[in-house]
């Protein structure tokens, strides 16, 4: 990550807050829907329109990089080289 970055947990954030998720091939926006007892759900929009849900511990570390919250992922490209296309669509 290029810059200033801060980690926090995903349970600091409130409810409808967005945030850049990895998915298989690309980042994707996701947004905070719901917090269910010992799990936070995500809803992810996918470039064909549709969306999904991910659930995650309340522990998870959210990076901060200015005024994004990016999920961190195990895959070594940037959100940056590697964003999901949208539809021009939408």
């Amino acid at each position: 990550m290029e810059g200033s970055s801060a980690e926090i947990t995903l349970d600091k954030l409130p409810v409808g807050s967005r945030l850049l998720v990895r998915s298989r091939t690309d980042w994707r926006f996701a947004a905070i829907s719901k917090v269910v007892g010992e799990r936070v759900v995500l809803t992810v929009c996918s470039p064909s329109g549709h969306t999904y849900r991910l659930r995650r511990e309340p522990d998870t570390v959210v990076i901060r990089d200015g005024i994004l919250y990016i999920l961190p992922s195990g895959y070594e490209d940037e959100w940056k080289d590697n964003f999901g296309r949208y539809d021009t669509r939408w």
